[in-house]
């Protein structure tokens, strides 16, 4: 089987889009070495609005989209295409975006829907919305989760985790709480250091937040001041080795992730993997993402915040109960979220079109 990927966020994007690309172009090779894999990395115009035809004249059976799109004149090629869907935030939290990138991505993406053959779906969550907000077919919409990386599957050791994090952070403290993911409005970080500031400061346990931001960041570090909680929120925005995260994770009492709305929330899983307990949100994808022994809160109740502290304590108070959803998040991650298993299952949805 020839595939044609278009691979522009494979090669240049070091986050979401482009961990799900390299993962899952990745999976196929080392599981089905038999295929070819076609890696386009085009410019804008080629992108947009030639691809379809290269793909197809240089003999791919099936054009795959990773990152949200599809070339516009796919539409005109006899293969079949299949673009994955990560989410349709521009939707549903429109306060995040540009009047003018909302339009640009409802048309984009909007369109791609619509010329797909099928579309993948990384959650339920976001079938439900594709569904919702572009009136696609339920049958036309399979959902295969987003694989975590190889690297968080391979157990840590707590002395090699305790190596890896001194070298990057050496006055980290032994005992923290962890914040994963961008710093902005909807990944809900305040409700998080709004609860720190509730604690008493006898019983805080130092909260390091991974992750960069912009105007949000700019929120958060003024609350932070005029709280005086400088020395109990640390924030690193240079940390791109997985498996440096990969030890904070292991190394973290909980992992902290109120998010208003994801479309998969990978770090939940990436924390459960390492045997790390999760407070997450009730809602979208998020309860699909940690299972059913997370803590959840409702991020958009008015006791948001009491709900974020309450769970925190019980966490940091009780050795049993931390370990009780600690198992059960790690043995629902590693059912549910196996890579080989999720690579076949792409393989499959494949096959079925050629």
């Amino acid at each position: 089987m020839k595939i044609g990927f278009d691979a522009k966020r494979y090669f240049h994007n070091n986050t979401g889009l482009g961990n799900y690309s390299r993962t899952v172009v990745k999976g196929l090779a080392a599981e089905f070495p038999e295929d070819e894999h076609v890696l386009y990395d085009e410019k804008s115009w080629s992108r947009t609005f030639c691809l379809g035809r290269k793909a197809e004249v240089e003999g791919c059976q099936l054009f795959h989209g990773l990152s949200n799109e599809l070339p516009m004149d796919i539409c005109k090629r006899q293969i079949p295409s299949i673009v994955t869907i990560h989410d349709v935030a521009w939707r549903t939290y429109p306060d995040m975006y540009h009047w003018a990138d909302r339009h640009i991505y409802d048309f984009k993406y909007g369109r791609s829907c619509h010329l797909a053959t099928k579309i993948l779906a990384i959650s339920e969550s976001t079938k439900q919305d594709v569904m919702r907000y572009y009136g696609i077919e339920e049958e036309r919409i399979e959902v295969i989760y987003q694989p975590v990386q190889e690297c968080f599957y391979i157990p840590l050791s707590e002395a090699e985790a305790q190596s890896m994090i001194h070298e990057v952070l050496p006055d980290l403290p032994k005992d923290f709480i962890l914040y994963v993911g961008s710093i902005n409005k909807r990944k809900n970080l305040m409700s998080v250091v709004k609860a720190l500031a509730l604690t008493p400061e006898t019983e805080r346990c130092m909260l390091l937040v991974v992750g960069n931001g912009r105007e949000y960041r700019k929120e958060v570090e003024s609350y932070i001041a005029s709280h005086h909680l400088e020395k109990w929120v640390r924030i690193e925005s240079n940390i791109r080795d997985n498996r440096v995260l990969q030890a904070l994770y292991r190394q973290a009492r909980m992992l902290v992730y109120p998010s208003f709305y994801e479309g998969f929330g990978l770090p939940v899983v990436e924390a459960a993997l390492q045997h790390t307990p999760v407070i997450t949100s009730t809602i979208s994808s998020l309860p699909e993402a940690a299972g059913p022994d997370a803590c959840l809160i409702d991020p958009y109740a008015d006791d948001a915040t009491e709900q974020i502290l309450h769970a925190m304590n019980q966490l940091l108070i009780s050795t049993d109960y931390r370990e009780e959803v600690a198992s059960g998040m790690e043995a629902y991650a590693r059912r549910m979220f196996t890579p080989q298993v999720l690579t076949r299952q792409l393989h499959d949805l494949y096959e079925s079109l050629i």
